[in-house]
């Protein structure tokens, strides 16, 4: 039984008339770049996060989303940027590109999600930005951390920017992620619960004014063609990936409760193995939080040796991440070494993901476990 880590092709199957039609619509329109598609998916985003005020802009992907908000904010030279060690390389890129410092906050050995206990001691009278990054579909503590903004009289000062690329359609106490932030920001890469055939991304505003500057920004930094406000970037949506995402977005919240019941059901058959410390399941929804699995990831012992044997087995994993941020070598001139941040090494050391795919059946994830069983207890 070949199980592979991600398997769109059903999710196209379920949809292939509709995704078809889509495609063919803008084939018809010769209209590939922003355009209606485009405004029509940005319209459809907004009501879907239910929440006002709230605008959305499309993008070329969620790296440039990222950097897209750095700009907005006009960070720079001088500014620090608090960043999760444990997160994609995009998280702390964009910092670096604008020129701003990224400021390393070890994550939360429970959640993967930055440590917001450990952000007071980091503010500084230069920090203008926090970056929590929604780690693997379970949102971080944002409140928490607007909440200390607050006591500490920052909150004027300092933006919280959502990196949300792996967790739309998840909440806390109810409320969306990317409706926290004063900005925040979507990747709709193929592997993300909501993923193009393609790459694609999104800033998503509270302000309508800093919503209208990122849409500049991403044209060249021209409001009206060839008259250029700022220095911006080419990175608008393809028309072709706004048409896809909108016949997929109204299924989104399904997908992701499917995730859901496949995480419980995992649940529930590790509870019966008896691995105890040698394999810690993710975080799950105490505290009001609803948990949208873009990855079901373990922290195991023996991690390489166990992917090996689940890959001869025919089993797809994935390592997300193998090297913590503060450890890559672009980023040796902050300062960082090897036991600064424990958390985020270990996690890199131990993170193993197994598949979690809408459409995964029950049998396949009783082979997963039972191909883990055996490789503890049979070794």
């Amino acid at each position: 039984m070949n199980i592979p880590l991600l398997d769109l092709k059903g999710i196209f199957k379920a949809q292939e008339a509709e995704l078809r039609a889509a495609m063919d619509r803008v084939l018809e329109s010769q209209y590939f770049i922003n355009g209606p598609e485009v405004a029509a998916f940005e319209r459809q985003m907004e009501a879907f996060l239910e929440h006002e005020p709230i605008s959305a802009v499309g993008c070329s992907n969620g790296s440039i989303a990222l950097l897209l908000a750095m700009m907005a904010l006009d960070i720079g030279p001088g500014d620090e940027v608090l960043v999760p060690t444990y997160s994609f390389f995009a998280t702390v890129s964009c910092v670096t590109l604008v020129g701003a410092t990224p400021v390393w906050v070890d994550i939360d050995p429970h959640t993967c999600n930055i440590d917001h206990t450990q952000i007071q001691d980091k503010l500084t009278d230069r920090t203008r930005a926090i970056i929590p990054v929604h780690l693997f579909g379970r949102m971080a503590d944002v409140a928490a951390i607007e909440q200390i903004l607050n006591d500490t009289g920052r909150r004027q000062q300092v933006a919280i920017i959502e990196d949300c690329a792996q967790s739309l359609s998840s909440r806390y106490k109810g409320r969306r992620a990317c409706t926290f932030g004063d900005l925040s920001t979507l990747s709709f890469f193929p592997s993300k619960n909501l993923g193009a055939y393609g790459d694609g991304g999104m800033v998503i505003a509270r302000d309508p004014d800093l919503a209208h500057k990122v849409r500049v920004l991403a044209r060249h930094g021209a409001e009206v063609k060839y008259h250029h406000q700022f220095v911006g970037l080419n990175s608008r949506l393809d028309a072709l990936q706004a048409a896809i995402l909108g016949v997929k977005l109204p299924m989104l919240d399904d997908w992701s409760q499917q995730r859901r019941d496949n995480a419980q059901r995992y649940r529930q058959l590790f509870a019966q193995t008896g691995l105890g410390g040698a394999v810690r399941l993710p975080a799950d929804d105490e505290g009001g939080y609803l948990h949208v699995y873009n990855q079901f990831n373990l922290l195991v012992e023996r991690r390489d040796a166990l992917r090996q044997y689940l890959k001869d087995a025919g089993v797809g994993t994935a390592i997300y991440y193998p090297m913590p941020l503060h450890l890559q070598p672009c980023f040796a001139h902050l300062g960082a070494k090897e036991g600064d941040y424990p958390v985020s090494e270990a996690a890199a050391n131990t993170s193993l993901a197994i598949p979690v795919f809408p459409g995964l059946t029950a049998a396949q994830q009783e082979r997963v476990v039972s191909l883990i069983v055996d490789f503890y207890k049979g070794q």
